[in-house]
Order: C-alpha cells, then sequence, then structure tokens
C-alpha cells in the first residue's frame, strides 16, 4: 500500500482512493449495510479507557488453548460452509479458477481482464459466480432410461470438501444414487519446478465407487464451453470451432475461434461528434449535479487523471462520488462502422457507463476499469450504420469509484485501441476438455444439443460450430459398468491459453504476454503435455501434499500458513512472455510487485526461489527498472514513478540474502553484490549522523513519510546491516562488513537507549522537531516495533536486538494490540477498512494505551493513520511468527489462529486472505510462521541445515525445502538421546553441516551419523552461531537423496 503509491489509478489503496471518503469514519454496521455513516470518531480517550477496549485479560477458552497444540483431524467443509469456498486451481501465474465447495470450478479469471479489487471481499465476500457453461454429470442408466445427476450440490444432496493446496477433494453421496464419487482437482504442483508447477491447466479425477449390491451402468459425462471471445465478441466477427480430436493417450474437445475473412474498403474521413473543448456542452442535455453545466478542465481534487485530449472533457469526479446524473448527445446518424472515444472511472454497468441508444435503446455499453488513466473503446456500430443513435454519459452510482470520465467522440471507420482484430483482442485464445487414457467406449462431442449441457450431453451432437455471440458446448463421454464394491477412476483437463495480456493504467509495454504461452502452441498442446507427463506429475504433486501433512504440527496450523501460496496462481501474480515475474499487491490493486508489502512474504523464496530471484535481479536491481545505480535507490514499485521505501528497501536487501541462501552456489550473490552494496549505501546515506538509526523522510508501507527515529524501521535498516556484513565477508569485503557490523551494533545500543520506553514496555517513535506533527505512531505500541529481528531469524542472523526489551514489546503487542472482539474498539475509533468484524478476534496494528493519540497533520487526509485501527494478516502473521521464534509460542499461536478463525469456510472463503485486495501478497508471510515453528535455518551455498522445533521437539516431524530439493525432517528423544533424520524426497541436497537444538554444550556430547545404511566417521559438534544449537559437521559434502536418508544421534 503506497499513497504515491498504487498507481494513482489503480484503485486500490491510497489518499487518492476514492473509496477513503466513504471508509474513513463508518462502522461495520455501515460497510455491512452499504454505506450508512456511523458518525464521528468518538473520543478522546484516556488510558483508563483503554482496558474495556482491549483486555489485558484474554480470557482465552482451555480447550481452544488446547486446540493450538493438538494434531486434531483434517477440516472437512459441509453444508452452508460450501457457499464462499474457492481455492485456487490453477498453476502458477495462469491466470485465476477457482474450485468451489461443491467440485465445481467458477470465476474463470484467465481471459485477461483486469479486474480490480480492493478490501471489499471481507466484509462482503464473493460468491459462485461463472461466465463459463462447464461442469461433470452422471447418469445411472435404468432400462432404457436414465437419471442424470450433475455433480455439485444440485446433484447430490450430501456433498463434503477437504482443501489441502494444491489439492481439493469433494466427495458426493446421495441415498437416491448407489455411488459414492470422489474428486481430486489440483494444477502440477512441484516445489522447485516453476515449469511444471505453471500451467494453464487444472486436472479433475472422478473415482466412482458402486455402493451397491448390484451392477450399476453409468455414463460420466463432462462439458466445456467454447468461452474464446466471449467478452469481446460480436456477431460477424467470428466464428467458434469445436474440434474432437483422439491420440494416442488422450481425448479430447479442442476450441478455438476463427476470425471472419477481413473485407477491404477505402477509409473515410472521421466524424467529430463531440470533444468538449467548449465553454458548455452544447447541444447535449445534462440532468442531475454530477455533470454540472460545463465540462471539466481537466483532473478533479485529489485525482490523477490522464488520457484525455485538450483541455475540456467529462468528468464527474469532484471531490465527492455522491453526485449522480446523466449526460445525453444530440441525434446523429451513424455513417461510419465504428463509435470510438476514451472512458476512464467506475466500472458499475449500467450506473457508471458510456451507452450507445439506437431508438431509444441500449445497443452498446462500456464501464471504466476502476481507474482514471483513460483509454480508448470502440462500439462496432456497422449493423446500424443509417440509424440515427445518441451517446449517454451515466454516472448513477454514490459509492467507490461512483464517477465517470469521458473525452473525443468520433466516428471513425477502423476501431482505436479498443478491440483491435480479432487475434489480438485479451480473450482470443484456445481451451480443451480432455480426457486422459481413453478407451475405444469413451467418446468425445465436439458440440451438444442446446439447453442444459448436462441434459443434452449424452445426446446425438449438433454441428460443432457457431457463430459469436452464440454458445458453444463441446462434451466427453465414458461409461462404466462397476460391479458391487467396484471402484473405476477418469482424470479430466481443463485446459486453456489466451496470449494477449497487457495491465492497463500501469507503467508498462502495452502487449505483455504471458509465459506459458511461448511453451505451448494452444490449449490442446497444454493438455498433450500434461497427458505426456502424468505419471510424474501426479505422483510429485501428491508427493508434496503428503509430505506436508504428514507432520506432527497441527492440520489447522498446517492449512493456514501454506494455504496463502496460491496467491500465487491467482490473478494477483503473472509471468510475461519475456519470463519477468510481476505481483500486484492484490488481485488488480496497486502495481509494481511493491517491495514493501513483498517483503513480509517467505513462500515464494522457500518454494520457488527461482521467481524471487528474477524479482531481485530483473526489477529490483535492474537498471531502468528498480534500480537507480547512481544512488542505490530502489524504486517501490518498479518502473512506476514513485521513489523508494525504506522499510522496502531494506527488504530487497534482506531478501536478496535470502535468495542467495536458497541457491545452490554463491553465483547470484557474485552477480548481484555491487548493486546490493550501493543500496545499502542508499540506506546508510539516510542515517546521516551515523548512529545506527534512519532519520529524515523515511516512506514505508503506512502510506506516509515518516520522520524522526522509527524503531520498526530502524531495525529493518539494522538487519540490513547484519545481512550486508554477511555477504560482504563471503564476496571477501572485509571492510565493508565490518562498517556494516559497527553501523548495526551502534544502532541496537541507540534502539534500546533512545527509543524503548521502561514504563510503557516497548519501543516508541521519537519524534523530528523539525515534523512535530507529522504521522507516526509516536507513543503508540506498534505492530512492526521489532520486525528487523524477526528478519534476522529468517535468514539466520541470530540476535540483532536486545532480547529481552525484544520479548517485553512482543508482550506488549500481547496485552495491548491483541484482543479476542475487536468490536468495542472499532466502535470508538470507526476509522478504518474491516479485516476483523465485531465479535473476531485480532492484533491491531497501533493502539495508545499509555497516552491519548497524538495530533497529526496527515497530508492523505488520515488514509495512513486509519491504519492504525486495522487488523491486517500479513503483520499479523509477521508477529506470530517472530513470537514463536522468540519462545512465545502460545501467544503466537493465538495471533495466527486469530486469523484462520477469521477465514474459517462459514464466513468467508479460506483462500482469499484480503487486504487492499484479494490473494494479498503480504499474507504470504504466514509460511514465515512455519519456519519459525521448524526453527528452520538453511544456506545452501555453505551446504548448513539447521532445525529447532519450537512446538513437540521430543518428536517432530515437518516438511522442509532446500536449494535443490525437499522432504522431511523429524527428531525424536530416545532417553537422553535425540535422533534425527533429513529424508529427502524430491531432488537432492549437499550438505556439510546439519544444525540441532540441543540442552548440552557440543563438547558435552557425543555424535554419530549415517547416510543410509552406511556408517558416516568422523562427525564433530560444533557451538552453532545461534545459542541453544550445536552444529554437527560432517569430515566432507554428502548429497543426501531419495532412498539415502541422513540420520544423526546426539547422546
Amino acid at each position: 500500500m503506497s499513497n504515491e503509491s498504487c498507481t494513482p489509478d489503480s484503485g486500490c489503496c491510497g489518499p487518492n482512493r476514492r473509496r477513503f471518503i466513504q471508509v474513513i469514519g463508518l462502522g461495520a454496521g455501515a460497510v455491512l449495510a452499504g454505506g450508512r455513516p456511523n458518525g464521528a470518531m468518538a473520543g478522546p480517550f484516556d488510558a483508563k479507557d483503554f482496558e474495556r477496549l482491549v483486555p489485558a485479560d484474554k480470557k482465552l477458552d482451555p480447550a481452544w488453548v488446547r486446540s493450538l497444540f493438538e494434531r486434531g483431524r483434517p477440516t472437512v467443509h459441509q453444508g452452508s460452509d460450501l457457499d464462499l469456498i474457492g481455492m485456487p486451481i490453477g498453476g502458477l501465474c495462469a491466470g485465476q479458477l477457482y474450485l468451489g465447495g461443491d467440485g465445481t470450478l467458477w470465476h474463470w479469471d484467465v481471459f485477461n481482464e483486469t479486474i480490480r479489487t480492493n478490501e471489499a471481499h471481507y466484509a462482503n465476500p464473493l460468491r459462485p459466480a461463472s461466465p463459463v457453461d462447464q461442469g461433470f454429470a452422471i447418469r445411472v442408466k435404468k432400462g432404457e432410461a436414465g437419471e442424470v445427476r450433475t455433480l455439485d450440490r444440485k446433484g447430490f444432496a450430501e456433498v463434503r470438501f477437504r482443501g489441502e493446496y494444491p489439492i481439493g477433494v469433494v466427495t458426493y453421496e446421495d441415498p437416491g444414487v448407489p455411488l459414492r464419487v470422489t474428486l481430486e482437482a489440483f494444477s502440477p504442483f512441484v516445489p522447485l519446478d516453476v515449469d511444471a508447477s505453471s500451467l494453464p491447466a487444472t486436472t479433475l479425477t472422478y473415482t466412482i465407487r458402486n455402493t451397491s449390491d448390484a451392477a450399476v451402468e453409468i455414463e460420466l459425462g463432462g462439458w466445456l464451453q467454447n468461452a474464446v471471445c466471449h467478452v469481446t465478441g460480436e456477431a460477424g466477427e467470428g466464428t467458434l470451432v469445436n474440434e474432437a480430436v483422439r491420440e494416442p493417450g488422450l481425448l479430447a474437445v479442442a476450441c478455438r475461434a476463427e476470425p471472419a475473412p477481413k473485407t477491404s474498403k477505402p477509409s473515410r474521413p472521421p466524424i467529430p461528434i463531440a470533444d468538449f473543448e467548449g465553454e458548455d456542452y452544447g447541444g447535449w442535455i445534462a440532468e442531475g449535479e454530477a455533470f454540472g453545466d460545463r465540462p471539466s478542465a481537466g483532473q478533479g481534487p485529489g485525482q490523477t487523471l490522464r488520457g484525455y485530449q485538450g483541455k475540456g472533457l467529462v468528468n464527474t469526479w469532484t471531490g465527492t462520488d455522491a453526485l449522480t446524473g446523466r449526460l445525453t448527445s444530440p441525434p446523429f446518424v451513424i455513417d461510419r462502422d465504428y463509435v470510438n472515444f476514451l472512458i476512464g472511472g467506475g466500472d458499475h454497468r449500467d450506473r457508471t457507463c458510456v451507452n450507445l441508444t439506437v431508438s431509444g435503446r441500449v445497443v452498446h455499453s462500456a464501464v471504466g476499469e476502476r481507474s482514471d488513466a483513460m483509454t480508448w473503446r470502440s462500439f462496432d456500430v456497422r449493423r446500424h450504420v443509417g440509424e440515427t443513435a445518441r451517446i449517454e454519459i451515466v454516472d448513477a452510482h454514490s459509492g467507490d469509484w461512483g464517477h465517470i470520465d469521458a473525452d473525443q467522440f468520433v466516428q471513425e471507420d477502423e476501431p482505436r485501441a479498443g478491440q483491435g482484430p480479432v487475434e489480438r483482442r485479451r480473450d482470443f485464445g484456445t481451451m480443451a476438455l480432455t480426457l486422459l487414457a481413453p478407451t475405444d467406449e469413451d467418446r468425445a462431442l465436439a458440440a451438444t444439443r442446446s439447453g442444459s449441457p448436462a441434459d443434452g450431453l449424452f445426446d446425438a451432437p449438433p454441428e460443432p460450430h457457431a457463430p459469436f455471440g452464440s454458445k458453444l458446448v463441446g462434451a466427453i463421454i465414458r461409461p462404466m459398468t462397476l460391479q458391487p464394491g467396484e471402484e473405476r477412476s477418469a482424470t479430466f483437463v481443463v485446459a486453456w491459453r489466451f496470449p494477449n495480456l497487457s495491465l492497463p493504467g500501469v507503467n508498462l509495454p502495452k502487449d505483455l504476454g504471458r509465459h506459458y504461452a511461448n511453451r505451448f502452441s494452444d490449449a490442446h498442446a497444454v493438455a498433450r503435455y500434461v497427458a505426456a507427463d502424468w505419471e510424474r506429475l501426479d505422483r510429485e504433486t501428491r508427493l508434496w501434499r503428503d509430505v506436508w501433512y504428514d507432520s506432527t504440527l497441527p492440520y489447522w496450523f498446517l492449512d493456514r500458513t501454506f494455504a496463502n501460496t496460491s496467491i500465487l496462481a491467482s490473478s494477483t501474480c503473472h509471468r510475461f512472455g519475456d519470463g519477468r515475474f510481476y505481483g500486484w499487491e492484490g488481485v488488480g490493486c496497486c502495481a509494481g510487485t511493491c517491495t514493501h508489502v513483498w517483503h513480509y512474504a517467505q513462500a515464494v523464496s522457500r518454494l520457488f526461489p527461482e521467481l524471487e530471484r528474477i524479482l531481485r535481479e530483473r526489477v529490483d536491481y535492474a537498471e531502468g527498472v528498480g534500480f537507480d545505480p547512481t544512488t542505490g535507490a530502489i524504486s517501490h514499485r518498479a518502473e512506476e514513478p514513485v521513489g523508494p521505501a525504506v522499510d522496502g528497501q531494506a527488504g530487497s536487501i534482506l531478501r536478496t540474502y535470502r535468495e542467495h541462501q536458497t541457491s545452490a552456489d554463491g553465483a547470484f550473490l557474485a552477480r548481484l553484490w555491487p548493486r546490493v552494496k550501493a543500496s545499502l549505501e542508499f540506506l546508510i546515506r539516510h542515517d546521516s549522523d551515523g548512529d545506527g538509526l534512519l532519520d529524515g523522510g523515511q516512506h514505508n508501507t503506512l502510506d506516509a513519510s515518516w520522520f524522526g527515529e522509527v524503531p520498526w524501521l530502524s531495525s529493518l535498516y539494522l538487519a540490513a546491516l547484519k545481512a550486508g556484513e554477511a555477504m560482504a565477508r563471503e564476496r571477501g569485503d572485509d571492510e565493508f562488513a565490518a562498517r556494516c557490523r559497527g553501523l548495526a551494533e551502534k544502532g541496537a545500543a541507540n534502539l534500546a537507549k533512545l527509543l524503548w520506553h521502561e514504563d510503557f514496555g516497548y519501543f516508541i517513535q521519537r519524534p523530528d522537531p523539525a515534523h512535530a506533527r507529522a504521522v507516526g505512531s509516536y507513543d503508540g505500541c506498534e505492530i512492526d516495533q521489532v520486525f528487523g529481528q524477526h528478519w534476522a531469524f529468517q535468514v539466520s542472523l541470530g540476535r540483532i536486538l536486545d532480547e529481552s526489551r525484544v520479548k517485553k514489546a512482543l508482550g506488549s503487542l500481547w496485552t495491548y494490540n491483541f484482543t479476542p472482539d475487536v468490536g468495542p474498539y472499532r466502535e470508538a475509533y470507526k476509522a478504518g477498512r474491516w479485516y476483523a468484524m465485531p465479535g473476531e478476534a485480532g492484533l491491531l496494528m497501533v493502539t495508545f494505551p499509555k497516552s491519548p493519540r497524538p495530533p497529526i497533520d496527515d497530508p492523505s487526509g488520515g488514509w495512513s493513520a486509519m491504519y492504525f485501527n486495522e487488523c491486517m494478516n500479513g503483520f499479523e502473521y509477521q508477529v506470530a511468527g517472530h513470537m514463536i521464534w522468540e519462545g512465545m509460542v502460545e501467544q503466537g499461536l493465538a495471533v495466527a489462529r486469530a486469523v484462520h478463525d477469521r477465514y474459517d469456510a462459514g464466513r468467508r472463503n479460506p483462500w482469499n486472505e484480503v487486504e487492499c485486495g484479494d490473494h494479498y501478497a503480504r499474507s504470504m508471510a504466514s509460511y514465515g510462521v512455519y519456519l519459525a515453528a521448524c526453527g528452520f535455518e538453511y544456506h545452501g551455498p555453505g551446504r548448513r541445515l539447521a532445525f529447532a522445533p519450537r512446538l513437540s521437539p521430543d518428536d517432530f516431524r515437518a516438511a522442509f525445502t532446500a536449494a535443490e530439493g525437499w522432504g522431511t525432517f523429524a527428531q525424536r528423544r530416545e532417553g537422553e538421546a535425540l535422533v534425527a533424520t533429513v529424508d529427502v524426497r524430491h531432488g537432492r541436497l549437499a550438505l556439510a553441516t546439519l544444525g540441532l537444538a540441543s540442552t548440552r554444550p557440543a563438547d558435552a556430547v557425543r555424535v554419530e551419523a549415517s547416510l543410509g545404511v552406511a556408517p558416516i566417521a568422523g562427525v564433530v559438534a560444533r557451538p552453532a552461531a545461534t545459542p541453544g544449537m550445536i552444529d554437527l559437521t560432517l569430515p566432507s559434502e554428502v548429497v543426501v537423496g531419495p532412498g539415502r536418508p541422513l540420520e544423526a544421534w546426539i547422546r
């Protein structure tokens, strides 16, 4: 989140975002009721009032506390809990397709539409809807007739869902059907293998069991609508074509579109309709208040408007979205093939729109894209040539993005940037429905009868083509005869290829393309790839799932800490045609793979480190993209015209060290080190007096430049210095390493001396007298105040801040910021967005338990300070993980469980954690909580792996990943001995040192080790850099692989 920030048009966060007008000062009831104000902020509140808002005694239910630690059982959803489930089920960076709670596929954001999201789907979760007609059904034959049951909640009375990302399991049973059907759905997901995990496809394996005592004859059928150009295609522009294809190993219906033959004719001059350059609207009729009595002269208050031409335009943003109205053109005769115009503003169909009417009937309509970056649109009016038309510009929405921008209406024979040629449109591409390992009896229908596809699924097919604007649905059918108790399976693949990706409104080339399109010529080629390699893709995906859940950690914990990995399979993440990885903050919200958001995320680097290395090399440290070699500054939004954010700058340095650690050798660091050093020098220059604390303006993730000495920002600076010291030593730059070490030590001492408040029990911000009223937390208890120490633990840098004070600060966050019910606090402090509702628990961003809130001059108009009242998942995970690292396991688990409970399926989608947008990247901090529970440390080039489990250390088992492989680590107590096992299940692990927690010093233990069945002689125990651990140093490097576990004994 950032105000200079998100691209100004992104409509997601920052003070220029319209919905701030609606959000500030509203209560939960107002949000849920559609925006009814609850009045001004109450207060001021004194310290004596604080206890009733955030009770020190949390009064947690002992049974709930026990459940934090217990293994528990897998969560299975049923009934109304299925309503909101949407588990991303496509490949990484391949669009966003959901698996619903009843096994249906929905959302279908694979057609390159830039869908803008914000915080709204927390209070009002998205509900299943699909623009594509697709599904599966079973016909149970009874004599000559048969009963058709769709595989969803309509067709079966008892449906259950278990999500173990990346695999969703759905079971179907019904008293009237002698079958039990199990669906296992996933897109191949193999950690460390980006290509195998980035397929534009999902697989659905149906296993059908006969539960009766008689043979049952059935047919299993699946259908898929040819949705190519279903958004942009108009009648006459092309033809939808389906083709049934049988090849070795597969049976498919391949879906494509063929553009209509082009006709050539001489171009005629344009006919202007309106350019709004006059003193008034001319013959246009304005109704209501939104349009005033004349065109706007540019952008309105707090608006960043671009793309209009000349001096005037239509713009209904006047500093508020509250006004409504309509502007109607004089009648004109259509005499060209297209009406072209510029549009921006809200995306509310029929409410913020430009309409073309003929005979009083709307024949074309266009909306904005939640963006004030105006873009060309084109109405194809060839069928209306010679008819009389009017243009209506409508603003009938008073809420979020309730305004419209329009300019330059003109009739022309060619579209402007609008739709363009069919083959270059965003939803032009191919789709395929495929059955793997078909039998001779299986059949593919290139088209089914009109009406319900399930009803017509088993009938004779019609013609396999249809004009744009019509529906064409293909199907595949497998007949089966099941004896009593017998079960059989069928695996289907739904694949797509829509290569024409662009991200309007961001500072990137128009034609970005998709990386997967370079690998596959069409959707059938995707399915062919899956079919050819299915045995491996299926085995390795299931293996990872099994390794992850074959653990002693609680099921709820494993579910929640891994669920957000699915963000990579949402439209938050893209991989462009040139191979670059790119991420919004949340879906369609806030551009540039923002450094100050993405550095919270710990999942990508551990599971798919290649993607994070792309970000470091091609974005953060790439000249002309994110890096300024003259200053060492890293733009916090890549190409966007913004400057650095100090937390993002420090985070990029720490991430570079992490990406080095997740590499197999030192080549990555060698390539980047000169630029990394320069980026550290940039931060050092912002420590102007060399006291180890940052000063001056410090722009950060809370969307303002803070001034003074800020503990959380300076703690990140200190962690970056320690990472710089470590990298410098590895690169042989001992002088710079010593400089970093000296500044880090001085800064740690000054942080404790100057910013620790003993009476408060936490770190406070010391103001800058020259900016005494700037945005800041000051005497407040701020959620990230010791974030730098947590980052240090994530990358094995050890203790960088005073241990006692850090633990006290975390304890204060528990006392003063964690509340089992945010309702009373938000009733007192109404400003803010809703990421925890009344009745839900959460860790508040900033509270003021010891003093009144200070007066501030907020240039954002209150947006930045509003954040203080919110509970934001990614920040909460950051604290939860740090608490667990520090031994505050119960508190850390409670904070993480509070988020998990807020995303219970009965309340909202468990696989869509919302901040300033859906599938918000910061929530991948949840994986850092998992690493903390494992006490995980790894240095690939240094060949060191270490564990210090915080939960059940006497009998512990959990998954791990390394540079070239992944598997399971386990340890158990056998009397006084500790037995540890590193079992690589995929790939390889080069290892020279194994670190383990030990209550005895290294010189007081005996150690033994073996690789497979072979003993390893000469293992030496040495003190580890991390207190409470010892390093088992092997006499030489070994390679641990599948079937050859490393086992070690400490006696």
